[in-house]
């Protein structure tokens, strides 16, 4: 039996109103309170994951219906909040925003797949009456969503708490469980991805706590508890099929520079035999010994001088993929992985496995999600296509102000780009060797079980080097 006794969902009507300073204010006042919270955030988003997770003190799980079916969702939802007495998900954007008309990927949708009641986060700056009406609008606009409470946000004073009280007390029958005041203690830094990953944060413990301090103080936290405990209990998770293969020892850079992991994604890396070595990318100066190499997404043009610095760790992992090493790169680990990253007129040395420059804009060049069509040079995709006779299709996310340029004309890739940008709009996934470094962040769901075939890939490659056989040659072993 599961013993999650409190479960929510965090919208508001609209992005940029808050909800995740308080959804971490929630999870850090409810967690000082001894009870287990475990963090969800819907939608793709390494950045808002990395501040629930450190608020809650356990990983957080992402919810994505672009990348899992219903099914799926539900099965994330109860393997990861079967044991916590909180589940609370932060929604994305607004509660009734989505990708059709139907709404059919929303916050909303979420809830009621879920069965989750609603709090709603209402930013309330130069609102009075009209706040009655808005309240109004999204319980009747889908009544099968219990917006089970509302918190009020940068609100302007005790005198314009009290009138917005009033008016929602008056005008509607959803309790305002919470009253937030503006405070400049509660920002989170801003960054021009989003928000600055937690991991980065050098005090982001103790910002975390003074953010749990406001909430607690000016939400009720007994009456948020109240308005969301529920009797059904979670279903008891399937055990995970762990790997009885022999481990492989891969190195996965986890520092200021590159933080960005799916919990669910690591997990799988480790059920498929994996040991992880974490390294810091800016100062440890050489790779770990290791069978294979992960680089994730995350800052690195940030952080251009210490990666260019650390001249003997890049000769390492330079050596180590000439040499043919296999490795896996998304995003910030491509661009680490070029020759050079541009950024504010400065221009910096990076590994150089990938022969091309990186040059950061002020604009997104590719941000959503990603369709992808694995073709033949993939290095470690199954080679078996599809029963129709076409490649298999990757459903993934990408989100990235920076491209690559002066790549060589024979550049060879492992994806057609069916939606979303990539490398240059039709490709994406820079082969070198056994290097597969792409703009595309992969999530393993149903679709894409990446970390297993990544893994097969990796053992493959030592044992062949353990028998002194030659790997089989690769059409991209420039």
């Amino acid at each position: 039996m599961g013993s999650s006794m409190h479960r929510f969902l965090v919208s508001a009507a609209h992005k940029s109103s808050g909800k995740t300073t308080l959804s971490v204010g929630l999870a850090a006042a409810l967690r000082q309170r001894r009870l287990s919270v475990q963090p969800f955030k819907k939608g793709p988003d390494y950045i808002d994951p990395l501040w629930l997770g450190l608020a809650a003190g356990r990983s957080c799980c992402n919810l994505d219906f672009f990348l899992s079916p219903d099914d799926e969702i539900r099965a994330q939802f109860a393997r990861h909040g079967f044991a916590a007495d909180v589940c609370l998900i932060e929604g994305n954007k607004g509660l009734y925003d989505g990708l059709d008309l139907k709404g059919s990927n929303s916050n909303a949708a979420l809830a009621r797949l879920l069965g989750l009641p609603v709090i709603l986060v209402l930013d309330a700056r130069g609102m009075t009456r009209g706040i009655a009406p808005l309240v109004l609008g999204y319980q009747a606009f889908d009544r099968e969503i219990n917006i089970a409470g509302v918190i009020l946000n940068r609100l302007g004073g005790r005198r314009h708490e009290s009138k917005l009280r009033a008016v929602i007390e008056h005008y509607t029958d959803v309790p305002v469980i919470g009253a937030v005041q503006e405070d400049s203690r509660l920002a989170l830094v801003e960054r021009h991805l989003g928000l600055m990953p937690a991991n980065e944060a050098g005090a982001a413990e103790r910002h975390v706590a003074e953010i749990a301090e406001v909430v607690a103080q000016q939400v009720d936290l007994d009456r948020l508890l109240t308005v969301t405990a529920t009797k059904t209990t979670l279903p008891q998770p399937l055990p995970l099929r762990v790997s009885s293969e022999p481990h492989v020892r891969i190195a996965i850079a986890r520092d200021t520079a590159f933080g960005f992991y799916y919990a669910d994604d690591l997990d799988a890396l480790r059920n498929a035999g994996v040991e992880l070595l974490p390294f810091d990318a800016c100062h440890d100066t050489h790779l770990p010994t290791c069978d294979g190499l992960f680089i994730g997404g995350g800052f690195p043009e940030s952080f251009i001088d210490e990666l260019e610095a650390n001249a003997s760790l890049r000769a390492d992992i330079r050596i180590a993929l000439d040499d043919g090493m296999p490795a896996y790169a998304e995003c910030g680990g491509l661009m680490y992985l070029a020759r050079s990253i541009t950024w504010k007129g400065r221009q910096r040395q990076m590994v150089g496995a990938i022969a091309g420059d990186i040059v950061m804009h002020e604009k997104p060049v590719g941000r959503g999600y990603v369709v992808l069509q694995t073709n033949a040079s993939h290095p470690w995709a199954r080679t078996a296509a599809a029963s129709d006779g076409q490649p298999p299709v990757l459903r993934a996310h990408e989100f990235h102000y920076s491209s690559i340029e002066n790549l060589p004309a024979d550049t060879c890739f492992a994806y057609a780009v069916e939606r979303g940008h990539g490398v240059d709009g039709k490709h994406d996934g820079i082969i070198y060797k056994n290097l597969l470094a792409s703009y595309t962040h992969l999530r393993a769901t149903a679709g894409c079980d990446w970390p297993a075939r990544f893994v097969q890939f990796v053992r493959s490659i030592r044992e062949s080097r353990k028998s002194r056989a030659q790997p089989e040659s690769h059409p991209c072993s420039k």
